[in-house]
């Protein structure tokens, strides 16, 4: 079995933190830790060769060079892709599925 190094852009990391700010503010701060940590439980799961594909393809990023996949988590996208000659998965982008697409590009 393989083990693929999650790397998460600094764009993610930004998305992950405005998800964060955006329920903490909601609903508290307790809850939207929980929902944080389901996104990073999500996201390791992709560490794992048997489930490192399992995402679907994200049409949003069609138009980019690179193939890009997505999970859903929630309200909340996620999308990655895979590095084309090591065991690494790039966490691109956050995407809360309620706010406006064309904020997404």
């Amino acid at each position: 079995m393989e083990t693929y190094e999650i790397v998460w852009t600094s764009r993610a990391t930004k998305d992950l933190r405005k998800v964060y700010d955006f329920y903490a503010d909601q609903i508290g701060e307790e809850k939207a830790f929980t929902i944080i940590q389901g996104l990073l439980d999500k996201v390791d799961v992709l560490s794992d060769d048997r489930f490192v594909k399992i995402g679907a393809l994200d049409e949003e990023f069609k138009h980019l060079k690179r193939q890009y996949k997505k999970l859903i988590e929630k309200n909340i996208k996620i999308t990655y892709r895979l590095s084309a000659n090591k065991p690494v998965v790039y966490i691109n982008r956050l995407f809360d599925t309620r706010q406006n697409p064309t904020r997404n590009k």
